[in-house]
């Protein structure tokens, strides 16, 4: 499976107000598998930036002004996007903003139309209902190092999240270890005295009933019998 974990800054908070997005990040993952093939980019928006955005993410109109626009960056953007399940903290936000910059562009739908939609904080909401479920905390509820964070970021919010999602939904990102995670984890067994089975050679000893218990077993399976017709286990013997 799939799966990109996405976020957007922004120019305000309303897309209907003309706000424009400033940047995304996008972490992917293959079946719970952190892959390293990112997407990152800033946006120029060709309106000015609330000064209350620029307090959260500390992204100014003078260092966009010489990146791409939206329309620039779209094919490239849903190419990578396009049939993977978009992780997202509160989804309806950044959805909202990605649709209406598709539709200054010539990329017909939605972004429902090209990617599912999985909603982070509706998850959480439904696992920790009364409780505060901001990105910042989740991360101290799950032990997710956000220390890096002083500033909004939608690359690094990405990356956290990814680590948040991880965590939330059971924590193990593999069922298997590669050679080297395999090595790390025998010698940090062996430093504690712990030594592995070896299994060649070795043969399975079998302990049968004796007969004594053979008699005890079939006079449970007739007291069965007497109560709730033939057992199973002899049906399924004959």
């Amino acid at each position: 499976m799939r799966q990109i974990v996405l976020d957007t800054e922004t120019t305000g908070l309303e897309p209907e107000q003309g706000h424009r997005i400033i940047e995304i990040g996008c972490v992917e993952l293959v079946e719970r598998r952190l892959t390293g093939n990112n997407f990152h980019v800033y946006l120029q928006p060709d309106r000015e930036i609330d000064a209350a955005a620029v307090e959260v993410h500390g992204i100014t109109n003078a260092f966009l002004a010489d990146k791409p626009r939206f329309a620039d960056v779209v094919d490239d953007l849903m190419t990578y996007l396009r049939g993977a399940e978009l992780v997202i903290h509160n989804a309806p936000f950044d959805v909202g903003f990605l649709d209406a910059e598709l539709a200054r562009t010539s990329v017909s739908g939605v972004i429902v139309d090209h990617c599912a939609v999985l909603d982070t904080l509706q998850m959480a909401r439904k696992k920790h209902p009364g409780q505060r479920n901001s990105l910042d905390a989740l991360c101290g509820r799950y032990d997710v190092d956000n220390s890096r964070r002083d500033k909004h970021g939608a690359l690094l919010d990405a990356e956290i999240l990814a680590d948040v999602y991880l965590a939330m939904t059971g924590g193990q990102t593999l069922l298997s270890l590669d050679a080297e995670q395999q090595q790390d984890a025998d010698a940090a067994a062996s430093a504690v005295g712990v030594r592995p089975v070896q299994r060649e050679g070795l043969t399975l000893r079998v302990v049968s009933a004796g007969d004594a218990e053979l008699a005890a077993h079939e006079a449970r399976l007739d007291a069965i019998a007497t109560l709730a017709g033939e057992p199973v286990w002899r049906r399924a013997s004959d």
